[in-house]
């Protein structure tokens, strides 16, 4: 990633910027306009974004479990042909994300720019803050929509059901005050926390991380062995905001992030169930291992100066999970 000043790209690290007291604090994102089906305001109050087929692009990284969430909802809502998608190198150094030349990766085919940064300061030429992804840019205004996942994933969710043949519901109103207290758990304490591990600078700070991370994967394999998904018995939105920081555990955060009081295959209920959701239609292929670790030890010096990426661990995701007979 990368941090801009008055939409100026700066030579600080953009780490620093969200360092507080030895803990690593996310900023928000800031881009939060709604893609709604009739362009009428959404949830928080801003809208005129109307889902249209052919008018929106995403920006994503393959390696980036929060861009990870809005490939996997694209996927499964059928939004294949209506948006477009562009992918990052998984490099990230300065200037910080990048579209130069990498297998797996693509061109800007929107701009042909070169950084990601590039796109924020075409969107909004004062932006101050991190350069990041997933982006969902507007082709007909020329502009950034919004840059949080969360957000993202509900808009693949419902707003373009007209246009799509799969309607399943993966953010149901009967369940949403569950899904959201559950979301709010697993957020904080583990889709974050790894990065509260990984990116601590103090040792008070990675403690407290770590007890939160493994108290939370406690938590999920309890729970998960007596029930085979998340919430109210179906699968939710909960569940693939879990399944992309699952996928990543053992070939990064077990150790790049010094996780390692257990890795996820010591976990017999999670482990089996991250292989479900892997196995599920269409899943597999927005997982891409080789751009996952080439990012992660590729990218961050200060925890890898050698930069030198592990071949293993053998992580076979196809084996059979065996988790058909939970309710």
């Amino acid at each position: 990633m990368s941090l801009m000043i008055n939409g100026k790209l700066r030579d600080e690290d953009w780490l620093e910027a969200e360092t507080e007291a030895g803990e690593f604090v996310r900023q928000d994102s800031q881009f939060r306009h709604w893609v709604t089906p009739d362009g009428s305001p959404g949830p928080s109050g801003e809208g005129g974004f109307a889902a249209e087929p052919g008018r929106y692009h995403l920006y994503v990284s393959w390696a980036c479990p929060w861009a990870h969430r809005t490939l996997i909802f694209r996927q499964l809502k059928g939004l294949e042909d209506l948006i477009s998608v562009s992918v990052v190198n998984p490099f990230m150094h300065e200037p910080g994300w990048t579209f130069e030349p990498h297998p797996g990766s693509t061109p800007d085919h929107l701009h042909g720019v070169r950084y990601m940064h590039e796109l924020y300061s075409r969107a909004d030429p004062q932006y101050t803050g991190i350069v990041t992804v997933p982006v969902l840019w507007d082709k007909q205004r020329d502009t950034i929509v919004n840059n949080e996942s969360a957000e993202i994933i509900r808009m693949f969710n419902s707003a373009f059901e007209a246009h799509t043949q799969r309607h399943q519901d993966y953010y149901p109103e009967a369940l949403r005050g569950q899904i959201d207290e559950v979301n709010e758990r697993i957020y904080e304490r583990l889709n974050n926390g790894v990065y509260r591990c990984g990116f601590a600078t103090t040792q008070a700070a990675y403690e407290r991380a770590y007890e939160d991370l493994f108290e939370t994967l406690d938590w999920l394999e309890d729970r998960l062995s007596r029930q085979r998904y998340l919430v109210g018995g179906q699968l939710t939105e909960a569940d693939w905001r879990l399944f992309t920081t699952l996928v990543r555990f053992d070939a990064v955060y077990y150790s790049h992030f010094k996780c390692n009081q257990r890795r996820l295959m010591d976990y017999p209920k999670l482990w089996a169930y991250t292989r479900e959701l892997y196995q599920m239609e269409g899943i597999a292929q927005t997982v891409h291992l080789e751009q996952i670790k080439t990012h992660y030890y590729g990218s961050h010096a200060q925890l890898n100066p050698s930069g030198i990426v592990p071949r293993g661990p053998e992580l076979d995701f196809r084996a059979p999970h065996d988790r058909e007979g939970l309710n």
